[in-house]
């Protein structure tokens, strides 16, 4: 079982023209993790950076010391891995990772590739055993969790970052609300539940929480929130990108300064950096990012009785040769065919 990729549509006219502005801005947005990349002149980037620097929290020994030797052909490329986490405390020892993302970006710079891994996919997790992934982080903190997705792909983790969902809720605020494609109508679960109708939606704050959160209400559980929130997080990035969002400073210091408390990123992943990928990035539009779910088998039952996602093992083969080789692009490709 497999779900199609996707690519975000790119609307034209929201692509700001050269020449109309002296700031070029590229905010990657993350799941759960959202990681955002600002880019400026003099004293403006000085203050993005600084918000960003003084609200993000550090995750101490994130990434673990010994990863896989990273091939010569993907030498200039990243690998992000992008961790969503209910929990105000990621690193607490009971923690579990409610939503897990590779990010693939390219050494050539001309695309970005989010792959969504199913949090019940049963894998092999260093030291542990067998079990769902998301039992990593509760096993070992982030570092178990960046040393499975290294195991299971046999590739290197250049950064993580893990974001609160609670962030969304301010981010969607200061952009004046998400517009989301809603694939299935469904009522959200709870007392303080909520209709999500089909098609196109406008969300933001509490109801943006309820929307990313929500799986109950489907037949197929995680399979729809996948989906709904790959759909949110097109929406979110297609509102960074607006014209009316890439020449307002106000919003832009606006939803740094509100999502990046909710961020904890590795030792390394500092405005700085942040603002050199940016910069890469900058001819990047929302056509540019291709997102897929990870191919799986279906649903089973382990050996000790727990609901899982059992992984394709051929597809998990070739997705890390891909990575190594840095042809995700063709890995896409191969899926497509197939399908």
């Amino acid at each position: 079982m497999s779900d199609h990729p996707f690519t975000f549509d790119d609307d034209t006219e929201q692509r700001p023209r050269k020449g109309r502005r002296p700031v070029r801005t590229v905010l990657l947005v993350m799941l759960s993790l959202v990681l955002v990349a600002a880019l400026a002149a003099g004293g403006y980037l000085w203050n993005l950076a600084r918000t960003f620097d003084t609200g993000k929290q550090v995750i101490a020994n994130a990434l673990p010391a010994d990863k896989p030797e990273k091939s010569e052909a993907a030498k200039d490329s990243q690998n992000i891995l992008l961790i969503g986490s209910d929990s105000r405390d990621p690193a607490a020892g009971d923690a579990q990772s409610d939503t897990m993302m590779l990010l693939h970006i390219p050494g050539d710079r001309h695309g970005i590739y989010v792959t969504s891994i199913m949090r019940d996919t049963w894998v092999d997790i260093p030291g542990y055993g067998e079990n769902k992934i998301n039992a990593a982080s509760a096993f070992g903190g982030i570092q178990l969790s960046v040393a499975t997705v290294q195991s299971l792909f046999d590739i290197p983790i250049d950064h993580v970052a893990v974001i609160d969902f609670e962030g969304f809720k301010g981010l969607t605020e200061a952009l004046g609300g998400v517009t989301v494609n809603n694939e299935v109508a469904f009522q959200s679960e709870g007392t303080q539940g909520e209709y999500f109708d089909a098609g196109p939606i406008r969300i933001e704050g509490d109801s943006a929480l309820k929307y990313v959160r929500e799986r109950y209400a489907f037949t197929d559980g995680d399979y729809q929130r996948v989906k709904n929130q790959q759909a949110f997080l097109s929406g979110l990035i297609s509102g960074i990108l607006a014209r009316d969002t890439l020449t307002n400073p106000v919003r832009i210091n606006n939803m740094v300064g509100e999502i990046s408390p909710y961020l904890r990123v590795d030792e390394e992943l500092d405005a700085a950096a942040v603002g050199s990928l940016g910069l890469s990035l900058r001819n990047v539009r929302s056509a540019d990012v291709h997102m897929f779910t990870l191919p799986n088998a279906g649903i089973g039952t382990s050996a000790d009785g727990q609901s899982i996602i059992i992984p394709d093992t051929g597809a998990i083969a070739d997705m890390g040769a891909a990575l190594d080789a840095d042809d995700v692009a063709g890995y896409l490709d191969t899926i497509e065919e197939r399908n």
